[in-house]
């Protein structure tokens, strides 16, 4: 998986760094199981401080979306969230772009079509019902 950080954007970067490692876990880029770079060495690949990598890092593991051990590092943890919790945040994250787009002047068959083009690519990994 490639990382790319936009330094001119205004979404800091260990969002950005958080939001492709998702991203990657969602396309089955990066599979259940599987061992993240050190903080170090991501540092060092994406050009930041460890510090932003280790918040990255930090934010994932709370979110539950990898398992952090000090022998082993960082993996890619197995996940499923049906929880009416869950459904809520995506409820509202989704009614934001939602808005967004209308505003934009999007209307809604191109809105679906763009969410169903995005979701048939994800191919995560996942935790066995």
């Amino acid at each position: 998986m490639i990382i790319r950080l936009n330094t001119a954007s205004t979404v800091p970067i260990y969002v950005q760094l958080r939001n492709q490692i998702v991203t990657g876990i969602g396309k089955g880029e990066l599979k259940v199981g599987e061992k993240l770079p050190t903080v170090r060495q991501l540092a060092l690949d994406a050009g930041v401080n460890t510090m932003t990598v280790n918040k990255t890092y930090q934010i994932l593991r709370a979110e539950g979306f990898i398992e952090i051990d000090r022998r082993n590092g960082a993996t890619v943890r197995p996940m499923k969230d049906t929880t009416l919790q869950y459904r809520e945040k995506l409820k509202e994250e989704l009614e934001l772009i939602g808005a967004e787009a209308c505003l934009k002047g999007m209307d809604k068959k191109e809105f679906l079509t763009i969410c169903e083009e995005i979701f048939a690519h994800m191919e995560p990994t996942i935790e066995p019902s």
